[in-house]
């Protein structure tokens, strides 16, 4: 047998046994770590396991083949990849279970993510970038099976566009384009949607990119006929190998317990992809997971016994130490002693973080129950304070949320007491909320000063008599300077780049800076919003391009998963400066008028979300965005693209500020709060109430999340008294959530004189037609009416009723 693990280099025999000892140890250090951390969930002492056990041979060869500058973009089976490269230890493993709120302990997510989700660190302290070029990588994972693949073509792609594009400063990101991106998946997920179109994406760009599927026969319970037309996925994908003239994929298929044939797989797809940038698909097959899918149920319910003792006798591990004493490596012996001091270690691993993650939580419990004793001692309900505290002495393990219950519980039974040792406990209390509430809700926005809404607002200057030009000259020539400006900056989509997008808004910019830079894609939004993904979190500024509004749903799964939650569920270690870009509102029919507007708001936190009136603010939008490092959703009004506006003369500086509102009309009577196109129908009805005396104050909205930062809008109504908003999302969505914003949070109920009101579309997508239009969302006469009412109802004699 060829014992060579077939590496680049030839190494000497002892050279050779060492890696191939190393190899083991990991082997067994990750599958030891799986054993004892299943068996921490069943004690109790964390939620939920998931682990990678019976992976661990493929990932130890792709380790092998991982360099610098490469980027990971996987799911939660890679824990010995991870501990391959030295970024994951069995602390680390074990503080992620019992979700240590303690970054420096719990590296991957500080405890906001499940066991099994791993990253690295983009990032310096203060969101500069490090220099990914000189570190290994991982892309922060997600948990649902097949998310992690778009955001992998845009890893991929940019080694693509670093090797390709001038005047770019790649010192950080990449040398010469050289560097791989990984992506591994099980085999019963490259059934989902986003896999398949990342795949026929991936083959049409030719983008260095090497998927690993891993293939143990079963999706949880479901075995391989349920996932696919044919059961072996190397056959259901054959289609897209690349021939002598045609470009595509090339394609390995290896046994996952085979360690020389993995690593030839491995090194020989590494170096395919990294020279040639011609994608590669490694198919692993024979995996086993000895476990079964995770913590929550046995594979004992659905594999035959048949196929258990299949699994035993092919466990990948269990090859490898066949192998290694069939070919006389070393000894019995020798590997029982490694894997001894393992067991010691996991286990030792384990101890430790379980008294790390208790300690904090016992010096609180040591000052509450004191703040207790003494408390009681005082108060009338000495009886009752005296058995919360009882209560959490007995708990030997406590946790934060012990804390808070039995804290906010005992101040309860002292509403009407007033002594020291009551205002001890309430500043305890306080300050423990206050302290907690951000360990789990921190970094969802960045919090370093150049964030979005840090960016000073530059407004439009005009010569005295300016030009009137389309809208659609405006964006376009603001493009035109931002690309000029910026180098790394580039846009894709479908019709983006050689008709100059479906209304001419990038017209002759492919022609001026390139296909790369502008390019067209396919008809596939899911993976155009991953192309942007990747590419932003090596370092370049992508706008992706969603043609219409309606179409963003098909990519809203890795909008809402990957890039709007990003910075939160990385703590702030890693960061997506995408830029979304589409049109929206007031067209023609039920797929090209959306107004999704509520829909997007809850599922994009973390996302800033603008619906520019107009162009010009558009465009100072996109400056905003680009001096800034904060991933975006920008809503071009479609009916606004052949409508005429003056022309700025500082294209490319105007900054129209984030978080801001606009009052573009004064009045005394009521605030009008509107957005988008629907602006334009709201100035038309507030010039014919202007006609029977009502003076209406009218402030665009523009900055949906987040909305108004500076609460003028609170000001508007401290002056008028009375409050409408106006949108054409559904009843209860966007204008539902504007009006909470201004009541609640604004607090600016106290100041209304009458009931305040929101003005929607049908609870239906609007119809086609001119008339599908009117009847469907708001009209000026709508706004007109319901304006007058309100008026109605507070002065019926001054506005007699009109209908």
């Amino acid at each position: 047998m060829d014992l060579s693990p077939q590496t680049s280099n030839d190494i000497s025999f002892d050279d050779f046994k060492k890696q191939i000892l190393d190899d083991y140890k990991i082997a067994v250090l990750s599958r030891t770590c799986s054993l004892m951390g299943r068996k921490e969930v069943l004690t109790g002492k964390a939620k939920f396991g998931i682990f990678g056990d019976g992976k661990e041979l493929p990932q130890l060869a792709m380790a092998r083949s991982f360099k610098n500058g490469d980027f990971r973009s996987g799911y939660y089976r890679d824990q010995t990849f991870m501990m391959a490269l030295g970024l994951l230890h069995p602390k680390d493993l074990f503080h992620a279970l019992y979700a240590t709120t303690d970054i420096e302990k719990e590296p991957m997510s500080a405890g906001r993510q499940m066991v099994g989700h791993f990253l690295t660190y983009s990032l310096n302290e203060d969101g500069s970038w490090r220099d990914l070029t000189e570190q290994k990588n991982s892309s922060a994972d997600i948990s649902c099976t097949a998310g992690q693949m778009p955001r992998l073509l845009g890893l991929a792609q940019a080694s693509k566009m670093y090797r390709s594009l001038k005047n770019v400063d790649a010192s950080k990101f990449s040398k010469y384009g050289n560097e791989v991106a990984w992506g591994t998946i099980g085999n019963a997920s490259t059934s989902e949607g986003m896999f398949l179109e990342t795949v026929n994406a991936g083959g049409v760009l030719q983008v260095p990119m090497v998927i690993s599927i891993w293939d143990d026969d079963y999706g949880i319970s479901v075995p391989p006929e349920y996932h696919a037309t044919k059961e072996d996925i190397s056959e259901m994908l054959s289609g897209f190998q690349r021939t002598e003239d045609q470009n595509g994929y090339e394609m390995f298929k290896v046994k996952g317990w085979d360690y020389t044939a993995l690593m030839h797989a491995y090194e020989n797809a590494s170096d395919i992809a990294r020279e040639e940038h011609v994608p590669v698909i490694i198919h692993v097959t024979e995996l086993t997971q000895p476990q079964g899918h995770s913590s929550s149920g046995s594979h004992e319910r659905y594999k035959s016994q048949e196929r258990l003792q299949w699994e035993k006798e092919n466990d990948c591990n269990k090859k490898f130490r066949e192998w290694i004493l069939e070919t006389g490596i070393t000894t019995e012996e020798e590997l029982k002693s490694i894997e001894k001091l393992i067991s010691k270690e996991v286990r030792s691993a384990k101890k430790e973080a379980w008294a790390e993650y208790l300690a904090p939580h016992k010096a609180l419990k040591k000052t509450l129950t004191n703040l207790l004793d003494k408390v009681a001692a005082k108060s009338q309900n000495k009886n009752f304070i005296t058995k919360l505290k009882n209560d959490l002495i007995a708990i030997e393990e406590p946790i934060k949320k012990e804390m808070a219950v039995s804290a906010r519980k005992a101040i309860r039974y002292l509403v009407g007491e007033d002594f020291q040792e009551k205002n001890d406990l309430l500043e305890w209390t306080n300050t423990f909320l206050v302290d907690t509430q951000p360990l789990y809700s921190k970094n969802l926005y960045s919090e370093t000063p150049n964030r979005a809404t840090n960016i000073p607002e530059v407004k439009p200057v005009y010569l005295e008599n300016p030009e009137k030009v389309d809208g659609r000259i405006i964006i376009r020539d603001n493009f035109d300077k931002l690309f000029e400006k910026y180098p790394n900056t580039l846009i894709f989509g479908e019709d983006t780049g050689a008709i100059g997008d479906v209304n001419q808004g990038l017209e002759g910019l492919q022609k001026k800076y390139g296909k790369l830079r502008v390019s067209d894609t396919g008809i596939r939004e899911t993976s155009i919003v991953g192309q942007g993904t990747g590419m932003a979190l090596r370092g370049l500024r992508p706008i992706a391009e969603i043609q219409y509004l309606d179409y963003i749903f098909y990519a809203l799964a890795t909008l809402t998963d990957d890039v709007a939650c990003l910075r939160y569920r990385t703590f702030g270690k890693q960061k997506v400066p995408l830029i979304v870009r589409t049109r929206g509102h007031r067209l023609e029919g039920i797929w090209h008028s959306g107004s999704p507007m509520g829909a997007l708001i809850h599922a994009l936190r973390g996302m800033y979300i603008l619906s520019p009136r107009n162009m010009t603010q558009a465009a100072g939008f996109y400056n905003t965005l680009l001096k800034s490092d904060e991933p975006a959703l920008v809503i071009e009004s479609l009916n606004g693209y052949r409508l005429k506006e003056d022309r700025p003369t500082n294209l490319g500086e105007l900054c129209t500020p984030i978080g801001v509102v606009e009052t573009i009309m004064e009045g005394k009577d009521i605030t009008l709060v509107s957005y988008g196109s629907t602006l334009r129908i709201v100035i038309q009805a507030v010039d014919e109430l202007k006609e029977f005396g009502i003076d209406a104050e009218v402030i665009d909205a523009q900055t949906l999340l987040p909305f108004d930062i500076r609460h003028d809008t609170l000001k508007s109504v401290q002056k008028t008294n009375r409050l409408l908003v106006i949108d054409e999302d559904v009843p209860g969505g966007c204008s539902a959530y504007i009006l909470n914003e201004i009541l609640e949070k604004q607090g600016a109920y106290q100041f209304l004189d009458s009931a305040p009101e929101t003005l929607s579309a049908k609870a239906h997508r609007p119809a086609y037609g001119t008339d599908g239009d009117y009847f469907s969302k708001p009209n000026s006469e709508d706004v007109f009416e319901r304006v007058y009412a309100i008026m109605h109802e507070s002065n019926p004699d001054n506005f007699p009723r009109l209908r």
